[in-house]
């Protein structure tokens, strides 16, 4: 029974309701690809992940949705339904409908593999000792179809090949080592635990993003959270088998992802900032260009392009070239600097 607790209504005509269910978004923006009216807004999906700023992932923007639904066919957690005089018509033509659901059989033996690499906890395992002599155990193994992502983590680790998996899209995903500067965004964005950044030993040199493509659901949500441009995913196909797919194909393969919005502003509090420039040097934006090189390195700490430190207290340059992902909110010891909701024209 769905739980309406965290709903929104986006919009309404006649008896006619979009309806936006944030505890299913993943900020992936894939409704805002689709959108023929540009009504959807998406930004700061960095920030709300980290949980640095109480808002959703997604709004509206002006008054021009027609409900026409598109958004919520596309959806692949259904965080959007259209729903008619309060019930809901998500059917085949969806994503989120057509999606078969992620299921165990009978060879399951309960080992609970499953549910300790699963990214959105949505496997429960309860087993005990077998009671009839025999060495193996009992018990059962539930999943909570209405979170899980179908990132295939859980029929991956599998040891009896009990678990299947339905993946949404097909898609390809594409990293420039050079723009990025490592700030893992997209690594705790990610609802798929699709991306990592490995350890690495002293003197070692390793790769900064490591992409996992056998978890990724290639959503974007990385790359909508990336505050400078390193990444780029692109949808090649809708997997399952779902009726209209054509032309849902048509708004969504090789688009990229939507332009995050700008929906934050940087709050810096000068009675508690210490001058230390932590959130300069990490400001991923900061690095740009012919700037000095990213995070760990002390560089300068004035010319910068978003934040710099003047006279001892650290000043915001640029709003408007923020990235929204709150690292510099992260790192500060004493939460001298913040980011605040921006409202969306």
């Amino acid at each position: 029974m769905q739980d309406d607790r965290r709903l929104s209504v986006f919009s309404e005509k006649k008896d006619k309701q979009l309806v936006y269910l944030p505890e299913k978004c993943i900020g992936c923006g894939t409704c805002v690809q689709a959108c023929p009216k540009g009504s959807l807004a998406i930004g700061a999906v960095g920030a709300v992940a980290r949980g640095l700023l109480d808002t959703d992932f997604l709004e509206m923007k002006g008054e021009d949705c027609i409900v026409c639904g598109i958004c919520a066919r596309v959806c692949p957690t259904g965080a959007l339904e259209l729903r008619q005089e309060g019930k809901s018509l998500k059917d085949a033509s969806h994503l989120s409908g057509a999606l078969k659901p992620t299921s165990v059989n009978e060879d399951c033996v309960h080992c609970g593999l499953c549910a300790e690499v699963c990214p959105q906890d949505c496997i429960t395992v309860t087993k005990e000792l077998a009671e009839d002599g025999s060495l193996k155990l009992v018990g059962k193994t539930s999943i909570d179809t209405e979170s899980c992502v179908h990132c295939g983590w859980c029929a991956a680790v599998c040891p009896a090949d009990a678990i299947s998996v339905e993946k949404p899209f097909e898609g390809r995903w594409e990293w420039d080592e050079n723009t990025c500067q490592t700030c893992h965004t997209c690594v705790e964005v990610c609802p798929a635990n699709a991306l990592l950044n490995k350890d690495w030993a002293a003197g070692e040199r390793v790769e900064k993003i490591t992409h996992r493509p056998d978890a990724c659901i290639y959503c974007g949500a990385c790359a909508v959270s990336c505050p400078v441009d390193a990444i780029d995913v692109r949808k090649t196909a809708i997997l399952p088998e779902m009726e209209k797919k054509g032309a849902l194909e048509k708004k969504l393969v090789e688009a990229p992802v939507p332009e995050a919005l700008l929906r934050t502003r940087l709050e810096t509090d000068d009675a508690s900032c210490l001058g230390c420039g932590n959130c300069v040097i990490v400001c991923p934006v900061n690095a740009l260009g012919d700037r000095e090189l990213a995070a760990g390195h002390l560089n300068n700490l004035d010319e910068k392009a978003i934040l710099e430190v003047k006279d001892g207290k650290v000043g915001v340059v640029d709003q408007e070239l923020c990235g929204g992902d709150g690292t510099c909110a992260l790192i500060c010891p004493v939460d001298a600097i913040r980011l605040v909701k921006r409202e969306v024209e």
